[in-house]
């Protein structure tokens, strides 16, 4: 019998601060948001970016390091899982759904300043723009064109 892998590994940007809280018992977790770039092309075959927004969950020691280290746009590394959590609505109109990533380990990446990790929280740090791809990188190899491609 083959056995499971449940392993995702992102580079990104936070699309907003860290939001740190504490379980009953005093665990400290804290949520992230990150948004990952990939590039695809439109209708007309111009190459474009198209953004993908995922929900981080980092637990412990780490989490309260992400909330004090880290801010709107910093670019991490996130090493993890998948999981899938269902809740009843608070509203009472059903069930609720989501898939998120629940971080083993959180690499902080660039700097607040532009120059090595670390920094304290407040500081100016500015994300550069991604760069893009060169288009020539996705280019056929003379396996399939585009339009054989079944997504």
């Amino acid at each position: 019998m083959a056995e499971n892998i449940n392993r995702v590994t992102i580079t990104g940007n936070l699309t907003a601060d860290p939001e740190l809280r504490h379980t009953n018992a005093g665990t400290a977790v804290c949520s992230l948001r990150v948004a990952v770039n990939g590039r695809r092309k439109d209708e007309s075959g111009q190459w474009v970016d198209k953004p993908n927004y995922f929900n981080v969950t980092v637990w412990g020691a780490q989490g309260e390091n992400c909330s004090t280290y880290l801010s709107k746009g910093r670019p991490v590394a996130i090493d993890g899982r998948l999981d899938w959590r269902e809740w009843e609505a608070k509203d009472g109109s059903g069930k609720r759904q989501t898939v998120e990533i629940v971080a083993d380990q959180v690499q902080f990446l660039g700097s607040r300043d532009g120059s090595a990790p670390g920094g304290q929280n407040g500081g100016g740090f500015t994300p550069a723009a991604d760069v893009p791809a060169d288009s020539g990188d996705f280019a056929p190899s003379g396996a399939a064109p585009d339009d054989d491609i079944p997504f």
